[in-house]
């Protein structure tokens, strides 16, 4: 319970500080909602390079190390973030030898944000003709008797609810879709997967944890391993919150609330230092937040149309949960290799909870790290980089180079 208060109280902390834009769904110009990034970034002095998804949408990308090298790696952010977060992770893994990319996900970063009622928007959503619930077998937007974890260590039963309650594209499904298609166009463009002679390894944070699983449970034998630096159990869901019958009708009248009027709040607050000073709330090495990451993290935040995918995000109470995809991984790809670590004192993920993952079959170790928060591989890369070139290693162990 205590987590699941710090995680409201740090993303309603965020939403407040960090959104204010535009919030017109009326007729939409697609290239007002791709905001153009600079040619370099700020947190790599990596190019950033544009991915031309369906429908014209452009998402933003950075890639790093020998474009020849046969392994390579994605890189999946968090929330509320985009792939500068991931600069210590990229250049590691550039001087390791691995082709490493990093992606802004739709909605974030410098790629496209269009409204989410948008006639584009509907066509790129990775909801749409995913559930048929008229027959309740064949991907039911509701999923009974599923075993989550507690922040004891414990298991629970609870339902756990897909679709996104604003019917918005931006959603696990569509990051996920955008991830496998990203990976068959950009890493392995001139390359081949066949015989083994490329391999596909992706690493995420904190909520790219979902995308990152339900993308290699849509396709089988695109990837070969995950690596998940602090997890995120997503405490707003409606299979999280304490009391959902009682409590969801609250927290749903809130995000309404902050969708209609939050808008306003961003002009008192959105300052760097405002910024850095809530960052250093999931951060225990607050040295790690310095003024390039405040400005590569909030500029961004300030295009047109990214308030508008904030707000989507923290009314998104439903969705995949990482256990619950674990456990369709275990059915479906038995022999898939995950590695888990997390920081010890993330203020936002329950340890036990993170500890019991060792009970799934494909998690074959998890690994916590002293001295580090929510996001280690920004806070300690010392730390991470090893154990991620670790994990590498063990995956190029079954899979010939």
């Amino acid at each position: 319970m205590a987590s699941m208060k710090g995680f409201v109280v740090g993303a309603l902390r965020l939403l407040v500080t960090l959104c204010l834009w535009n919030n017109d769904t009326c007729s939409v110009n697609v290239n007002a909602y791709t905001p153009v990034p600079p040619v370099t970034s700020l947190a790599t002095g990596l190019s950033n390079q544009m991915y031309d998804w369906r429908h014209a949408q452009k998402i933003r990308f950075q890639a790093a190390g020998d474009p020849n090298a046969k392994h390579a790696v994605v890189l999946v952010h968090g929330l509320f973030v985009n792939s500068d977060h991931w600069r210590y992770t990229l250049k590691g893994l550039a001087d390791a030898g691995y082709r490493a990319y990093a992606l802004d996900l739709w909605g974030c970063g410098y790629s496209s944000k269009p409204p989410r009622d948008s006639a584009v928007a509907r066509l790129v959503c990775g909801e749409t003709n995913r559930f048929q619930e008229e027959t309740e077998t064949n991907n039911p937007s509701i999923l009974q008797n599923v075993e989550l974890g507690t922040a004891q260590g414990s298991s629970r039963i609870a339902s756990v609810d897909l679709r996104h309650p604003l019917g918005s594209p931006y959603n696990f499904y569509t990051w996920a879709e955008l991830i496998a298609d990203f990976t068959r166009d950009v890493v392995l463009s001139g390359h081949t997967k066949d015989k083994d002679e490329t391999s596909v390894t992706v690493v995420c944070n904190s909520i790219g944890t979902i995308s990152s699983l339900q993308t290699i449970l849509d396709n089988p034998g695109l990837y070969d391993g995950l690596f998940v630096v602090n997890p995120n159990f997503r405490e707003l869901h409606s299979a999280e919150v304490a009391f959902p019958k009682l409590s969801m009708p609250i927290i749903r009248r809130v995000q309404k609330l902050l969708r209609e009027k939050g808008q306003g709040l961003f002009d008192l607050a959105a300052t760097p230092s405002t910024v850095k000073s809530i960052l250093k709330e999931p951060y225990a090495v607050e040295k790690a937040v310095d003024d390039v990451l405040v400005d590569v993290l909030l500029t961004p935040l300030l295009t047109e149309g990214a308030s508008d995918v904030v707000f989507d995000t923290l009314s998104y109470s439903a969705g995949p949960l990482p256990e619950q995809q674990l456990a369709s991984l275990a059915a479906t790809q038995s022999d898939f290799p995950v590695w888990v670590c997390y920081g010890k004192s993330d203020p936002w993920t329950p340890p036990a909870r993170v500890e019991r993952l060792n009970t799934f079959q494909s998690v074959e170790r998890v690994v916590a790290l002293d001295g580090a928060g929510h996001c280690p591989h920004d806070e300690t890369p010392e730390l991470v980089n090893p154990l991620l070139l670790e994990f590498l290693n063990r995956i190029r162990e079954v899979t010939p180079s």
